[in-house]
Order: structure tokens, then sequence, then C-alpha cells
């Protein structure tokens, strides 16, 4: 068996520096709160709760010290906890927040915005919030019929474009074309993460290479479910667990060659961990 595991598989800088700032507050605090969780994965999660994370889904549950998580919140939850006078320590990924800034200057600039991203994912959440009235969500190729007529209806004469930084950037691009075939000023400005970037184009090539595709990371992290995804479209055998536990060695062929692949909110130690299995039945 051949194992080749993605350079750029796991951590990447935002959630890195979530995770390393977060431990560093411990140590002069007893316990911090979290407003959802601080990256999307369970393992990180178990960590950072039994180093004394406390894990909330609403402001008002906090008590002094909060971190807000590397996904970035709403704007309203940094006007409330400002309300409570809590000590905040802001974890959100800079680029995230460099998105919330641009989105800001846009809307100020009476743009309308079109948000590219999962309607559900807390990224997308927060950042909608800092684009003002005058903005609509779009996540699918559906929804860009009701979204231009959201903005034919503002009477705006100019649109921007921006996306989640962990969005596809095959249906980003897809999503952009149709847009721009509809509005005759449209600026176009793609916040995919370069990291997002780098991880998705690797997949791609590495699925075409192996016979058997694992991808590790958090069943519920966006940019993770997209490299399964991507996976699925060039190997015929992807297997997607969150840990070694999850890993079944009956779907692995000792003679394939296996790719391996994780998410940025995957940590080294789950990598290696299934790297030390497969090396094993080598």
């Amino acid at each position: 068996m051949e194992i080749i595991v993605g350079k750029t598989a796991g951590f990447c800088f935002g959630v890195k520096n979530a995770v390393d700032k977060t431990i560093e507050e411990l140590k002069n605090k007893k316990s911090i709160y979290c407003i959802g969780e601080l990256v999307h994965n369970k393992l990180v999660t178990r960590q950072l709760e039994e180093k004394g994370v406390i894990f909330i889904d609403n402001i008002e549950e906090a008590r002094d010290n909060v971190i807000i998580r590397a996904h970035g919140v709403p704007q309203r939850t940094y006007q409330k906890a400002k309300e409570l006078n809590l000590n905040v320590k802001d974890l959100t990924c800079p680029k995230v927040l460099h998105i919330h800034n641009i989105a800001k200057e846009y809307q100020d600039r009476d743009y309308f915005i079109f948000l590219i991203g999962q309607k559900d994912h807390p990224e997308t959440i927060g950042t909608i919030s800092f684009c003002g009235e005058n903005a609509i969500i779009i996540e699918k190729q559906e929804d860009i019929s009701n979204a231009v007529n959201e903005f034919k209806k503002t009477n705006k004469k100019k649109a921007l474009v921006i996306a989640q930084t962990t969005f596809s950037i095959e249906k980003f691009n897809s999503i952009v074309s149709i847009l721009k075939g509809e509005i005759q000023t449209i600026e176009v400005k793609n916040t995919i993460c370069s990291a997002t970037k780098q991880r998705q184009e690797e997949t791609i090539k590495l699925s075409k290479n192996v016979d058997t595709m694992i991808i590790i990371g958090g069943k519920h992290s966006s940019n993770t479910t997209k490299l399964f995804d991507i996976a699925t479209e060039y190997c015929e055998n992807v297997i997607f667990i969150e840990s070694k536990e999850d890993l079944d060695l009956k779907q692995i062929n000792k003679e394939h060659k296996v790719g391996i692949m994780a998410g940025a909110s995957t940590p080294q130690k789950s990598i290696q961990e299934v790297v030390e299995i497969l090396t094993k039945i080598c």
C-alpha cells in the first residue's frame, strides 16, 4: 500500500490561531465561554472543554470572559456583549473579519450585496449581518432568480458579490457567471480563503491518482464536506471519517494507493493516527 498525505491537510492559519490563543487564555483563567464551537471538530471541542472552555448558544449565557469563535458572530452579538460588560477576546479568523469590513464598506457605498455561501453556516450568518438590509444569501443556482429579483426591487444601481471563505470555488464561479449575465454593474470579490482553494485543488489532483481517498474531519465542517464532495467526483472509493475510530479497514484494499486529505479544522494528531493504522496493515 502506498499512502499519500496531502501537503495542505490539517489546521489552517485561522483555526490554529483560534485554538492556540484560547489555550493561552486558559493559562490565566479557570474557564472561558465560547459562543458556538470554536472550530468545527469534535476532538478539538472535547479537548478544549476538558481545559475549561464552556460552549454556549447565546451570549446572554456568558459570564465575564468570552471568546468569539473562528467563524465569527453576527453584529448584534458584539453589541450585546458590550451591554453586558463582558470581557471579549475576538478570535474570528482575520480573513472572515476582512469580509465583514468589505461588507460594511460597500453597504456605505450604496451597493446591493450578494453573499454566496451556505445559508445555515455560522460564518455566513455572521457575515450577512454586516451587509445591511440590501443583501441576500445565494447558496445554489436555484437561489439566483429570486436574488436577482430582490436586487431589482431595491432600484440599486450597483451590486457586489462576496463569498463564505470555505465555499466551493467551482460553485462560486458558476453562480458568478450567471449573475454577470443578469446584472450590468456588478463587482466581484472572490473572498474564498486561499487555504480553502489550495485544499480543494490538492484534493482534485490527489483523487485522480489514487484508488482510495480518505477525508478526515468534522461531518458538520463546511470545508471538510466540500473536500469529500470533490473527492467523490474523481475517485470511486472515498471514505469520510472524523477520527481513527470511524475507519473501517474492510473498505481498504491493501494493494491500493491511498490518498489522505483533511479539513482546515482537523488536528495533525487525527491525521497521524490514521496514517499509523494504515501503515500497520501494510
